[in-house]
């Protein structure tokens, strides 16, 4: 239990933090600085140095695998929880899907898999279709080119209208998402550990507190 919770105050403070301060460093090229999620006291962390050895493109396919693994982390919190809660009492596969939710995908029917692998791939064929280059049409040093127009994470994806329209809200907005997506990667990480350390559920941990 103390892994999640860890992994939860961790990422809190960058989660709710100012989105309008970029770093100022010097050091850093030009497309490195224009990305946003750069936050106090922080900035622009890269203590590995990543963006100083990449192109525009690398950076901004850095950019869309931190936000695509933000969005899975944030369904996966979400999953976590609901699926533990609701257990025993879902209308889902009989209500026999039991445990903790690190084992619930060996419990569910081998025809959910089939599903799951059609719905995923169909998103990712989408996303692929929407933000990359034609193979066919890409050089061969520059493999996974992305479409110049494409901003990473904008799948155009927007039924219910929240997109802004004006550019700083859209960026602050992307903040958010950046912010709340690191969060969750902690948090996924600390739930899957702590229920592979002692076999019991996220909310059972919580409703024992």
């Amino acid at each position: 239990m103390k892994l999640a919770i860890l992994s939860l105050v961790a990422g809190s403070a960058a989660a709710f933090a100012p989105s309008s301060v970029k770093t100022s460093s010097t050091s850093l090229n030009a497309a490195a600085e224009d990305l946003v999620g750069a936050l106090p006291p922080v900035g622009f962390f890269d203590p590995l140095g990543f963006a100083d050895k990449a192109d525009e493109n690398t950076l901004k396919r850095y950019r869309e695998a931190e936000l695509t693994h933000g969005r899975v982390s944030m369904l996966a919190v979400l999953g976590f929880l609901v699926g533990e809660k609701v257990e025993g009492s879902s209308f889902l596969f009989d209500a026999s899907i039991k445990g903790p939710a690190i084992s619930h995908l060996g419990q569910v029917p081998e025809g959910f898999w089939a599903i799951l692998l059609i719905t995923i791939g169909a998103a990712e064929q989408f996303r692929a279709e929407k933000g990359w280059v034609d193979p066919s049409e890409v050089p061969v040093d520059q493999p996974g080119l992305l479409k110049s127009d494409y901003v990473p994470g904008d799948l155009g994806f927007d039924p219910l209208g929240l997109k802004p329209e004006d550019p700083e809200e859209f960026m602050i907005m992307q903040t958010k998402e950046l912010q709340n997506g690191r969060l969750a990667m902690l948090a996924a990480a600390g739930f899957l550990a702590q229920e592979l350390a002692d076999g019991k559920g996220i909310v059972e941990h919580f409703q024992s507190m």
